[in-house]
C-alpha cells in the first residue's frame, strides 16, 4: 500500500509517457474495449426479446444459416441430459435423431420459442429469462397450454420445458428442465469451429458477435479474462500514474459503493473486514466486485487454495463470490450476490465438493441438478441473492444493497467455511 509520502510526491511527466507513448498493451486494451459489435452498437445485448429472435434463428434447422439441425441438436441435448422421464425421448435419443424436419416457432401462444420435433414425437416449449425474473404460475402456464394443443395426440403425444437463463434460477415448475446461456457460450463457438469451412462468412462473423455478447454477459468470455488480467498488470506496472487518474479522474456510483462497503482497497487478496466478517478483496469494475470469504480461504488451506483447472478462473480458487449490478432502463436495476463452484479439473473432487455443500443443508443455497454432469463446469449455488434497486446512479442505496446481501448470507458463508476442512 502506498504511504502518504508517495501520494503526495508530484506526478511527473515521464509516467504518463511511459503508460501513454507506444504502449502495445495499453493499445490492445483500447481495442477490446472500442471493438465493432453491432448488437451492442444497436443496444440489443440485454433485450430478452432480441435474444428469443436470434436463438430462434439459431435453433432452426431450415433457416438459412447453414448449420442444419446441429445447434438444436445439441441445445436439446444439454438440457435434457440426466433427465430421463417416462416415454419421452432421451439426450441419447435426440443425439441420434434427424431433427432436420423440426418446426421452430418464436413468440407463439406467448411461449419465447415453440419447437415441434415430429421425429420424434414430442414438442418442446422454450421459456427465455435473460434478466426477468420468471412470473408466477408462468411456466405451469404455458406448459398448460401447450399440453391442451398437443397432448395426447397421436403424432405429438408428449409436451417437455425448457428454462433458459442468464442468472443461476430453478424452474418454478420442476418439469421444466433448467439450462444456463453458459451452455450456449459452449455450444455454439464448438459447432461454428466445426463448420467454419461450410458456413457462410456473414454467417459466422454474426455468431461470433453473438458469443461474445453472451460470453460477456454469463462471465464466460475467455477474452475478457485476458483483458482484465493485461490491466491488472497494467495497472501493477504504471500504479502511479493510474491512481493519480483514479483518483482525480470519473468513478461510477457503483465504484463509490463499493469504496464505503469494502474501503479503499489497493492490494489484490486484501483483507478487510464487511458486516462482520472478514474477506479476502480482489477487484471490482463499475457493475462488479469480486472477494473471497477470509474463513474459506482458511478452511482450504493455503497449499490446497489452486487447484488444477482453476488457474485462470476469477481469484484462482475452487469457489468464487461476486456482486454484479444490473440496470433496467427505468433507471433501477437489481444487485445479485453469486457464489460458485468452479471448473474443477478433477471431476469426482468437484463433485465431492458439490455435494459436501449439498449435504450441509445451508439456509438459502441449492445446486442445479445438473451441478455434477461431466460437461458442467460453473455451479451458483445461492438462492434469494438478489435486492431491487430504485435508483441505479445513487451510490448510498447501492451500499444498503450490498450490505444487505452480504449479511442475509453470512450464515451461509460461515456454513461453506464448516464443510471445506474435509474438501481440503
Amino acid at each position: 500500500m502506498q504511504t502518504n509520502t508517495e501520494r503526495e510526491e508530484p506526478m511527473g511527466e515521464s509516467a504518463f509517457e511511459a503508460l501513454f507513448v507506444n504502449n502495445d498493451d495499453l493499445h490492445q486494451l483500447e481495442a477490446y474495449l472500442n471493438r465493432f459489435n453491432p448488437i451492442r452498437v444497436m443496444g440489443m445485448q440485454h433485450q430478452e426479446i432480441r435474444h428469443s429472435a436470434i436463438l430462434a434463428w439459431l435453433l432452426n434447422p431450415q433457416e438459412s444459416h447453414g448449420f442444419g439441425d446441429k445447434i438444436l441438436r445439441a441445445f436439446l441435448c444439454a438440457a435434457f441430459q440426466g433427465r430421463r422421464e417416462d416415454g419421452q425421448p432421451s439426450a441419447l435419443q435426440i443425439a441420434q435423431a434427424d431433427l432436420r424436419d423440426a418446426v421452430v416457432r418464436r413468440e407463439w401462444q406467448d411461449i419465447d420459442i415453440f419447437i415441434l420435433l415430429p421425429r420424434l414425437s414430442c414438442a418442446v416449449i422454450v421459456e427465455n429469462k435473460f434478466h426477468a425474473r420468471q412470473h408466477e404460475g408462468q411456466l405451469a402456464k404455458y406448459a398448460g397450454r401447450a399440453r391442451e394443443i398437443y397432448e395426447g395426440h397421436d403424432e405429438i403425444p408428449h409436451v417437455r420445458g425448457i428454462f433458459l437463463t442468464l442468472h443461476d434460477e430453478d424452474p418454478a415448475d420442476p418439469s421444466f428442465a433448467p439450462i444456463q446461456y453458459q451452455a450456449l457460450c459452449e455450444i455454439l463457438p464448438a459447432i461454428l469451429a466445426r463448420e467454419a469451412q461450410t458456413v457462410d462468412a456473414d454467417v459466422a462473423t454474426f455468431v461470433r458477435h453473438y458469443i461474445d455478447i453472451i460470453q460477456e454477459a454469463s462471465g464466460m468470455s475467455k477474452e475478457r479474462t485476458e483483458m482484465e488480467k493485461l490491466a491488472r498488470d497494467l495497472y501493477r506496472t504504471h500504479r502511479k500514474a493510474l491512481d493519480f487518474i483514479w483518483e482525480h479522474g470519473e468513478e461510477t456510483d457503483f465504484t463509490f459503493a463499493v469504496e464505503a462497503v469494502f474501503g479503499e482497497q489497493s492490494e489484490r487478496g486484501s483483507v478487510t473486514e464487511v458486516e462482520g466478517f472478514e474477506v479476502l478483496f480482489y477487484w471490482n469494475s463499475t457493475d462488479t466486485v469480486c472477494f473471497f470469504p477470509k474463513a474459506w480461504s482458511d478452511a482450504i488451506g493455503k497449499e490446497n487454495i489452486h487447484l488444477e483447472g482453476c488457474e485462470n478462473y476469477w481469484s484462482g480458487h475452487p469457489l468464487a463470490c461476486w456482486m454484479q449490478l444490473f440496470t433496467n432502463e427505468d433507471g433501477g436495476g437489481t444487485l445479485r450476490l453469486y457464489s460458485e463452484v468452479g471448473p474443477i479439473k478433477d471431476r469426482k473432487a468437484r463433485t465431492a465438493l458439490i455435494d459436501k455443500i449439498t449435504a450441509a443443508k445451508l439456509p438459502k443455497t441449492g445446486f442445479q441438478r445438473t451441478a455434477t454432469a461431466p460437461n458442467k463446469r460453473y455451479s451458483k449455488f445461492l438462492k434469494g441473492n438478489i435486492v431491487e434497486i430504485k435508483d441505479a446512479q445513487d451510490s448510498e442505496e447501492i451500499g444498503r444493497a450490498m450490505r444487505t446481501l452480504l449479511s442475509r448470507f453470512a450464515p451461509v458463508f460461515d456454513g461453506v467455511a464448516d464443510v471445506l476442512p474435509d474438501f481440503a
